[in-house]
């Protein structure tokens, strides 16, 4: 499209993401990688809750993706492992640019995720151990017994817990929205009917 240039210029929406994050990595003040991270349950009925970014692959060896990781057996985790879709929004005040994406959902198990999970701090990957996410507490200090129960049982080296590892969103919508005088936004929408096949890109009305 002709007006695409600047920000918007590109001919792979996963480059102009990462460009973006890069940008807002400079700039916002907390949590750029933040993303709000939508997924519905049997009836249908939306969550929505603000996880971290941990990759955006770009395509190359395989299909390009969004990668975050999460324990399987929280809410989202059930959530998206049943209905293989999810979306999210990524806002940069700082920037005055948001990402919108919308995909299909896979685990990431094996070799990726036991190296994100090492690259952890140690009280970050006991907590994992020691926290059933999203199930019902009674008190903070049974779930601080739980951590030192788990720390002394796994030591200074724990393993990747089996119910927890990553989710792959692989999109079929990618929107790229920046800030425009007097709500004159600038938007562009990236469509494609399945993953691998041609993008569409068109201007979107603000």
């Amino acid at each position: 499209m002709a007006d695409r240039t600047g920000k918007f210029a590109g001919d792979d929406p996963f480059m102009i993401a990462r460009s973006w994050l890069d940008e807002a990595r400079e700039s916002e003040l907390n949590d750029p990688e933040a993303i709000a991270l939508a997924s519905v349950d049997e009836s249908g009925l939306p969550n929505v809750r603000m996880v971290l970014l941990k990759e955006i692959e770009a395509p190359g060896a395989g299909e390009g993706a969004f990668v975050f990781y999460t324990n399987y057996e929280s809410v989202k985790g059930q959530e998206l492992s049943a209905s293989g879709k999810a979306a999210f929004v990524m806002h940069w005040k700082s920037l005055r640019r948001q990402i919108r994406v919308r995909g299909t959902v896979e685990r990431q198990d094996g070799p990726a995720a036991d190296a994100y999970f090492r690259s952890r701090s140690l009280k970050s990957r006991l907590g994992a151990w020691a926290s059933r996410q999203s199930r019902p507490l009674d008190s903070r200090g049974t779930l601080m017994a739980e951590v030192a129960r788990v720390t002394a049982q796994k030591g200074t080296n724990p393993d990747r817990p089996p119910f927890w590892g990553g989710f792959r969103i692989t999109p079929v919508e990618i929107e790229f929205w920046a800030d425009g005088a007097f709500r004159l936004h600038d938007r562009f929408r990236w469509t494609r009917t399945a993953p691998g096949a041609p993008w569409q890109v068109v201007r979107l009305n603000p």
